[in-house]
């Protein structure tokens, strides 16, 4: 009789250790983070003249996928917006989505709109570290301007966002559409990849964009 009790306790604590240990792993993977990217852009990043699903965004989201990295990606890119615009959202963003890293690909329509550049640097480096304070980390993405805007402008430009990256130790990628606004050759060579409005660039652009932020962003999703 007593050895039956015995049996019976032991075999009764077996199994609440057991249950202890499963619920203490379904807890570590619970409180492991998700990991969510918001991607706060403009056209360049909003599928301006594409069909849905065919950007660079859409393309990452299945690059992610290939490559078994469980990371969800919310778009919250406007066509037409600037960095003054994007500060305003990038507040409620935060508190919605949560994300554990931010990439910010803004800035173009500001120099289209001839707004200070020191205002675009103030911005960016604003939206920066709010999403640094709120424990995300960032990839800046940066643009050039065309010839047509001036040497020292389009330098003094593509230097912002370097600077932005360099004071707040964010990621970069200098230029989202290298290789393709910057294809060497005629003046056809580097329109063919854009559509009619020479500005924002067709979906056969688009994979060229991704490889262009893709090593980037891998180093900072380790």
């Amino acid at each position: 009789m007593r050895l039956s009790l015995y049996r019976r306790h032991f075999i009764s604590a077996g199994v609440l250790a057991a249950a202890v240990g499963v619920s203490t792993a379904g807890a570590a993977t619970a409180a492991r983070p998700a990991r969510t990217i918001l991607v706060l852009g403009d056209s360049l990043s909003a599928e301006y003249g594409l069909k849905r699903g065919s950007g660079w965004v859409a393309l990452l989201e299945k690059k992610l996928q290939a490559e078994k990295l469980s990371v969800t990606v919310v778009n919250a890119s406007i066509s037409g917006d600037t960095t003054a615009g994007g500060r305003s959202r990038l507040a409620g963003l935060l508190a919605q989505h949560r994300p554990t890293h931010v990439i910010i690909e803004l800035g173009a329509n500001d120099a289209l709109r001839g707004l200070p550049l020191q205002l675009t640097e103030d911005n960016l480096n604003q939206m920066t570290q709010a999403a640094q304070k709120s424990g995300a980390k960032v990839l800046l993405i940066g643009m050039q301007m065309p010839p047509n805007y001036g040497k020292d402008y389009g330098a003094r430009f593509a230097a912002l966002y370097a600077a932005v990256a360099k004071t707040n130790k964010a990621a970069l990628v200098p230029f989202l559409l290298k290789g393709i606004a910057d294809a060497p050759g005629n003046a056809a060579d580097s329109t063919r990849l854009f559509q009619a409005d020479r500005i924002h660039p067709k979906e056969e652009a688009h994979p060229l964009m991704l490889a262009n932020v893709w090593p980037e962003l891998k180093k900072i999703l380790k």
